[in-house]
């Protein structure tokens, strides 16, 4: 299942995401887009899970959930 994580911190790395959705399971794929002429974080990536009762889990959670100062919005991707 594939989630869209919002509202990050721009300074947030793909391993500080990856190590937050991996307390519950395994994860396929992390990315934090970036903005094509800048290379800075647009505030907003994916994280896909093979499961999607994992992916449920961590919504519940982390929806809410501060991170790097900033409050994330986390929610199933469309």
């Amino acid at each position: 299942m594939r989630l869209l994580v919002r509202n990050m911190a721009r300074s947030t790395t793909e391993e500080t995401l990856r190590d937050l959705f991996e307390s519950f399971g395994p994860i396929q794929s992390c990315v934090i887009v970036n903005d094509a002429e800048t290379g800075k974080s647009k505030g907003f990536g994916f994280v896909d899970t093979p499961k999607a009762g994992h992916a449920k889990a961590a919504i519940r959670q982390l929806n809410g959930c501060e991170l790097d100062g900033e409050i994330i919005r986390v929610k199933r991707a469309n």
